[in-house]
């Protein structure tokens, strides 16, 4: 029996670092993880392993640092290293290329294709010898690369970087021919292409009042009336980047002491992701029934049961896996809130930190590292808790606010986020949601919000 192969991650997000470990260790493989690439460093002058899979946006030292690092050792230059990010710039490739990397594979990957990627640098030795003393000189956006030519890795890393190339290139041609057929078939009659053209128009306005209706639809299941509930206090706004959003939230009693709080956030934009939100909205509804999700009732018995957040995590995961759902995947985080003793209970799945405000304190992230709703199969998650006490709020928000950039491509930030939430202790809840909001959409207003901004929050009034 042989020793399993030593692989080594440097990637700062737990979530898609405990994905790709699994990944690598069912094919086989022992792998270590490292959260930058300052500590990847130490680890591998510790053990070198057999191959690095790097991510390039990093802290402390970035993937193309670290791939310096190890390229410039004579001792650690023959492991073989793969490049991750979701950056497809030419610039970015040079880079790659400049510091010695092995590979570059762009961001979502095929783990299937990744693994393949891992297999043939590890059974294709690399060049050595003279070969490697050879230098190609590149200029790219007034900079100037050496890269070192005539190697295997260099074929390696850019054949993954033209493969999506090549098909988008093959379907612009399959768009051009499609295009001359039609354009053949036009050119006889002149009141064909009218009659087309009115079709056209007429699809255009069809589509335009759809979508229309699906945004009004939208909407209204979103909360339109706060529900009187004593002694809380909510706020929310939903921000859409397009007409449709991938965002949703609610809130709502469940009985007369507990009170639910979700948000929402489906990955990409537009139709697909905008009807799997409605989908997951839909059956987040506090309805009491044997089938109901979140509160369960005996038929026989007039007892009801509050379902944990962490059971929900579990039972959406399994209903919208991402397979199925055209590699559509959601991130949420929904809590309980026992308004006797004042603890609100949440799961977080993939989903930003929840910001608690207790009264007149510092505002504070409350960290979790659950996988997001569709990822993995049967994977469980876990309750977290807050106490809270009069006068305290929560906030509940979605990867918009954080992440929103303004011209230059810096990010809001959560150190903004707090220091707004922190101007508005002395405002109402509802006052503090929609200064919150006017601070990041003004943040990115020269090109507006690329993602879809939620906020949800509550104050425990008494």
């Amino acid at each position: 029996m042989t020793d399993k192969i030593d692989l080594l991650i440097a990637e700062d997000s737990r979530i898609q670092a405990k994905m790709l470990r699994r990944k690598l260790e069912s094919a086989g493989y022992s792998v270590r993880w490292a959260e930058n690439g300052q500590v990847a460093l130490e680890m591998t002058r510790e053990r070198a392993p057999a191959l690095i899979i790097s991510d390039i946006d990093m802290p402390k030292m970035n993937g193309y640092e670290y791939c310096s690092a190890v390229k410039s050792d004579p001792i650690y230059k023959t492991v073989p290293l793969i490049l991750l990010s979701t950056l497809s710039d030419p610039e970015d490739i040079i880079r790659g290329l400049h510091v010695g990397a092995d590979n570059y594979v762009t961001k979502p990957y095929d783990p299937e294709y990744l693994l393949s990627r891992v297999s043939d640098l590890l059974n294709t030795p690399l060049a050595s010898g003279d070969e490697e003393d050879a230098e190609l000189r590149v200029k790219l956006a007034g900079k100037d690369y050496t890269v070192k030519a005539g190697r295997q890795q260099v074929l390696n890393l850019l054949v993954s970087t033209f493969e999506n190339a090549v098909g988008k290139n093959r379907e612009l041609i399959a768009s051009n021919e499609s295009l001359s057929v039609a354009r053949d078939e036009l050119v006889d009659s002149n009141k064909a292409l009218k009659r087309l053209n009115t079709d056209l128009d007429e699809k255009i306005q069809r589509m335009a009042y759809d979508l229309n209706a699906a945004v009004k639809i939208q909407r209204s299941l979103l909360p339109s009336v706060t529900p009187n509930i004593p002694s809380i206090e909510f706020a929310w706004t939903v921000d859409p980047c397009d007409d449709l959003a991938g965002d949703f939230l609610n809130f709502f009693p469940l009985d007369a002491s507990h009170v639910a709080a979700f948000v929402v956030d489906v990955s990409g934009h537009g139709v697909a992701s905008s009807l799997l939100a409605v989908a997951v909205g839909r059956i987040m509804t506090p309805m009491v029934s044997p089938t109901s999700l979140l509160v369960k009732s005996d038929d026989s018995d007039a007892e009801h049961r509050i379902v944990s957040p962490a059971e929900i995590a579990f039972e959406l995961n399994n209903r919208f896996p991402m397979e199925d759902q055209g590699n559509l995947y959601f991130t949420m985080v929904y809590g309980v809130l026992d308004m006797k003793s004042q603890q609100f209970k949440f799961v977080s799945a993939g989903h930003p930190n929840l910001v608690h405000v207790p009264l007149g304190g510092k505002p504070t992230l409350i960290e979790t590292a659950d996988m997001a709703i569709g990822w993995v199969e049967n994977i469980e998650f876990e309750d977290h808790s807050v106490q809270l006490a009069p006068g305290d709020r929560l906030y509940l928000y979605s990867d918009g606010v954080p992440e929103a950039m303004d011209h230059n491509l810096e990010e809001f930030g959560d150190e903004r986020m707090l220091a707004n939430l922190v101007e508005g202790q002395n405002q109402s809840v509802h006052a503090s949601v929609k200064t919150l909001q006017a601070a990041v959409i003004e943040w990115c207003a020269t090109n507006g919000p690329k993602d879809d901004v939620s906020i949800l929050g509550f104050e425990l009034t008494k």
